[in-house]
């Protein structure tokens, strides 16, 4: 779960973390990790496909500047819920920044403040008598990884912790 469509990613592609560094480092964690296969291209006229796996943001539209405010954030979230909400099968949501894991969890009628953000931080909650498993990274921004934030090691032990179930 993502934060909202970049202007030249998702905005100008139509698929989600597409078109931006952030997509092409996402997308080639997902393939490490076998939760897709095929080869990405940043014009999304690529093989890739999913497997299990479902990318979204909590925002649906691209925000002024590039960054959504609480208004847009609220807004979106009864489509963010609905979203969640027609996935019977799913059990584990990746959140992809503090936005991403607030609203999140707010869509699934869960206080922030009861499964604070981190990167790592894994939380297990009962949503509606099914089990749902939230786990939270750094964002995979361009920003984040040029500098040090968000290192290759780090986000790989994201993926290593979903894989483990």
């Amino acid at each position: 779960m993502g934060l909202a469509p970049g202007r030249c990613g998702a905005n100008r592609t139509g698929r989600p973390f597409t078109g931006d560094a952030a997509g092409g480092y996402l997308f080639r964690m997902l393939v490490r990790f076998d939760l897709a296969s095929g080869t990405y291209r940043d014009d999304g006229l690529d093989d890739i496909r999913l497997h299990d796996t479902r990318i979204s943001n909590v925002v649906r539209c691209l925000p002024p500047d590039n960054k959504p405010v609480a208004a847009e954030i609220n807004a979106c979230r009864p489509f963010l819920a609905a979203e969640i909400e027609a996935m019977p099968a799913l059990g584990t949501i990746l959140t992809l920044g503090r936005v991403a894991h607030d609203s999140t969890c707010r869509a699934l009628g869960l206080p922030p403040a009861d499964l604070p953000f981190g990167h790592g931080a894994c939380w297990q909650a009962d949503v509606g008598g099914r089990p749902l498993r939230l786990v939270s990274s750094y964002h995979c921004s361009r920003y984040n990884t040029q500098t040090g934030r968000l290192t290759d090691a780090m986000f790989a032990d994201i993926f290593r912790i979903i894989a483990d179930g």
